[in-house]
């Protein structure tokens, strides 16, 4: 049986976590890139600084502005790179235990839901909500050049300490850009 296609080319494997509710409690860290890598958020990085561009000014309001368009949901540590955006996105909805066994109960394992529309709060709507709102100002904004990458990259934040590492990561990015493995400069060497 052949495996379904992107865009009739090729197959890629999801990197989701096939039984997670991506609208459940937790932390996640998120990067997600510019089509091509392109340098739409920033020109370079000057003493650890990024140098942002009208673009990516946008990015970082639109990031931070987040909790402000989803309840319980807040954004931990975060930096806008010349080509990407990496953020630790946070979502913390009260529960009680009825309220946790009863949503257990109603996990759903129709196949066909997987690509079904957006879970509402989820990490997908998130996302897809902030990386639709920085493309719609772009666009009203003469910048139609303007894309992000389909996809974006995510990791769940575990209860083991982990986060100190992955902020301390997300802070020193921009120090560590010569680096990079996507800045030009660097892929020579």
């Amino acid at each position: 049986m052949d495996k379904p296609k992107f865009k009739g080319k090729y197959r890629i494997e999801s990197t989701r976590l096939p039984d997670r509710d991506y609208a459940a409690n937790g932390w996640y860290f998120v990067t997600i890139c510019t089509n091509n890598c392109i340098y739409h958020f920033g020109n370079g990085v000057v003493s650890g600084e990024v140098q942002l561009t009208p673009i990516g000014e946008i990015a970082q309001q639109y990031f931070i502005d987040i909790p402000n368009h989803f309840k319980h949901v807040y954004v931990d540590a975060y930096v806008i790179m010349p080509n990407h955006v990496h953020g630790i996105v946070v979502i913390d909805k009260p529960q009680n235990v009825e309220t946790r066994y009863i949503a257990s109960l109603q996990q759903s394992t129709d196949e066909s839901n997987k690509f079904g529309p957006l879970k509402p709060g989820s990490l997908q709507a998130i996302l897809h909500s902030y990386k639709s709102a920085v493309t719609r100002w772009c666009h009203r904004n003469k910048h139609e050049y303007f894309a992000w990458q389909e996809r974006f990259y995510e990791s769940i934040i575990r209860a083991d300490g982990s986060v100190d590492r992955i902020r301390r990561y997300i802070i020193n990015n921009p120090a560590k850009w010569e680096q990079n493995k996507n800045n030009p400069p660097d892929l020579w060497m």
